[in-house]
């Protein structure tokens, strides 16, 4: 290919024009119609500044367009952002522009070398996505030096959808799989989705933080809220929930009955509540607090399920007799005063928490206490 004519609108920013365009993959992939410029951080006259190649990222793209082409619903609707230093000409009576790319190639990538590398990879495994259409704005009349600046400003500009956000559509198409027709999906999501482990965490956040009596009522920011007085965001409790409650190693993932599964997690934060909570006790209901006992939760459950009790009072025998246990370092963190603002569990790191979730299993199996078995 050395010439091409399509259909492009013309936009104006200011200095810049940009034409708005469409084209198929076998022309994006043709040789030598565009060229990505790679920073080299070893050579200081390098005037690149693209990032490498994340060659796996690529991959799941060219993975997801596969599968989408029988069923004719893969869709990639962001686009791609190419640019050259030299004029197009461009047809206003007919709203078309001609690329000579002998004249004005290769185009360079400001954005999106990873989408095109995924629609080469799919190309070569299945021609079908050469007729693939990806939406292009191409710029031109662009200084090298200022497309450099056009990616910073894109790649710096552009927030992500938030996780709480994301957390939420996951959830909801959990909730529909086996009621809604689904497009294709990419396969990281879709394992997601048929997990359904996101869907129900998602209703143990909600639980917790509406129901009645419950410590988390009205504490956990939800996506999309904006509410005073919360602690915590819905993403980082979900997240914890699914690594740590939803478990095959946890118990309370084996009864297969949400309603008995949520009304026992609340007894558990009842109970730690009840002896950790003095109205000062803030930490508690923040991340570190979250972490530690979701972890908690794996052997403090698999004690319960012994002894066929989870109700509030049985848990808060349990847990004051782990807490008097607990040795060494961490000895107060079954006192509220270490979970107050500024004090020792203000400032646990990963690796602490992990050290006082052991101490904690430690002290469980040598706390013993009897009762009679209740459901």
């Amino acid at each position: 290919m050395s010439k091409i004519r399509i259909g492009a609108a013309r936009v104006k920013q200011g200095g810049l024009t940009l034409y708005a365009t469409a084209l198929k993959v076998r022309d994006l992939v043709a040789e030598g119609f565009y060229s990505v410029d790679t920073l080299d951080p070893e050579d200081a006259d390098d005037r690149g500044y693209q990032r490498l190649l994340n060659t796996a990222r690529a991959k799941k793209l060219a993975d997801y367009i596969l599968k989408g082409q029988d069923s004719q619903d893969a869709f990639l609707p962001t686009s791609v952002f190419l640019a050259t230093d030299k004029s197009i000409a461009f047809d206003a009576t007919n709203n078309t522009i001609e690329i000579d790319t002998q004249t004005v190639g290769p185009f360079s990538v400001v954005d999106g070398q990873h989408r095109l590398e995924g629609l080469k990879l799919a190309a070569q495994k299945d021609s079908r996505v050469l007729d693939f259409e990806t939406p292009v704005n191409i710029a031109v009349n662009l200084p090298k030096i200022a497309q450099m600046c056009h990616f910073l400003i894109v790649n710096t500009t552009q927030k992500s959808v938030d996780k709480s956000v994301e957390q939420r559509i996951i959830a909801r198409l959990s909730d529909a799989l086996d009621v809604e027709d689904m497009p294709s999906l990419p396969r990281w999501i879709l394992k997601t989705v048929e997990r359904g482990e996101v869907e129900r965490a998602i209703r143990f956040v909600d639980f917790l933080n509406e129901a009645d009596g419950s410590p988390w009522k009205g504490k956990i920011l939800m996506a999309n809220a904006d509410i005073d007085g919360a602690t915590i965001n819905q993403r980082s409790f979900v997240k914890a929930i699914v690594r740590y409650v939803l478990t095959a190693n946890n118990p309370l993932a084996s009864f297969n009955d949400f309603d008995k599964e949520k009304r026992i997690f609340l007894n558990y934060w009842k109970a730690v509540a009840s002896l950790l909570d003095d109205g000062n006790s803030t930490v508690l209901y923040k991340y570190n607090g979250v972490e530690l006992f979701c972890k908690f939760s794996i052997p403090f459950f698999t004690k319960l399920l012994d002894r066929k009790s989870f109700t509030v009072a049985t848990m808060e025998q349990l847990l004051a007799s782990c807490f008097e246990n607990v040795e060494g370092d961490y000895a107060g963190v079954g006192h509220p005063d270490w979970w107050e603002k500024g004090a020792k569990a203000s400032f646990l790191n990963a690796g602490a928490i992990n050290v006082v979730s052991q101490e904690l299993s430690k002290a469980l199996h040598k706390a013993s206490f009897t009762t009679a078995i209740e459901i």
